[in-house]
């Protein structure tokens, strides 16, 4: 290590406390860390692209320093989807340190990375005063029955009103009207347990049927549309 002549010259002082890192709680401890290998956290993070074209929410289950488990989601640009196929690959095995100086393609992906990376060294996790944490598997509690990720997606104009397309529960194919033509209620399909119905050896119609349902004053309605046509 080189010195400037400045700091050779300089008269030696002695370094009085030192207390170390402040303890951080993780996964039901105190911990002051010191290594990569001192941080564990299971936590969720959103990142978005430059141009705010698409967002990622990255959840990640660290253990010891190493990403044991990784859930990938995305909406936006279809650029976006390929790109988290390949971070679901990359990121499980390295260091959080190495999955933030990792080139994960998308910016948005790349963005939540980082935005995790402060949660978890800052302990600020949903596990940190959780005994041992989350298992691995955790992850994929977040999508439910399906396992399809729960998208809200809506549009609306000021000429003709809102249009629901998919909720929590699924691809919404009717909204309901009253007389006055404001929405009372939607019906919808899960294309998750459709899918699934269909796989254990449902007729494409049978399972549409069963995985199909309503929501609030449906029955009620006086006018029926379909968001995507009417």
């Amino acid at each position: 290590m080189q010195y400037s002549h400045e700091v050779e010259n300089m008269v030696c002082v002695a370094k009085g406390p030192n207390h170390g890192p402040a303890p951080i709680p993780e996964e039901g401890l105190w911990v002051q860390s010191r290594e990569i290998q001192d941080v564990s956290g299971f936590t969720h993070g959103v990142g978005w692209c430059a141009p705010q074209q698409g967002a990622c929410k990255l959840s990640l289950n660290v253990k010891k320093g190493i990403i044991e488990e990784a859930l990938v989601e995305t909406i936006g640009f279809s650029g976006m989807t390929h790109s988290a196929a390949m971070a679901s690959e990359i990121l499980p095995g390295k260091t959080i340190l190495e999955a933030l100086n990792t080139d994960l393609v998308c910016d948005a992906i790349n963005t939540a990375m980082r935005e995790l990376f402060l949660q978890i060294v800052y302990g600020r996790t949903q596990s940190a005063f959780s005994d041992d944490g989350l298992v691995i598997g955790a992850g994929l509690e977040d999508l439910g029955k399906g396992l399809r990720s729960q998208v809200g997606t809506m549009y609306g104009t000021k000429l003709k009103g809102t249009r629901y397309l998919e909720m929590a529960e699924g691809y919404v194919t009717k909204m309901a009207l009253d007389a006055n033509n404001q929405v009372i209620g939607y019906s919808f399909v899960s294309l998750g347990k459709m899918t699934d119905f269909i796989k254990k050896g449902l007729t494409p119609n049978e399972a549409y049927e069963k995985a199909s349902g309503k929501y609030g004053r449906f029955d009620e309605g006086v006018k029926f549309i379909d968001p995507r046509v009417e």
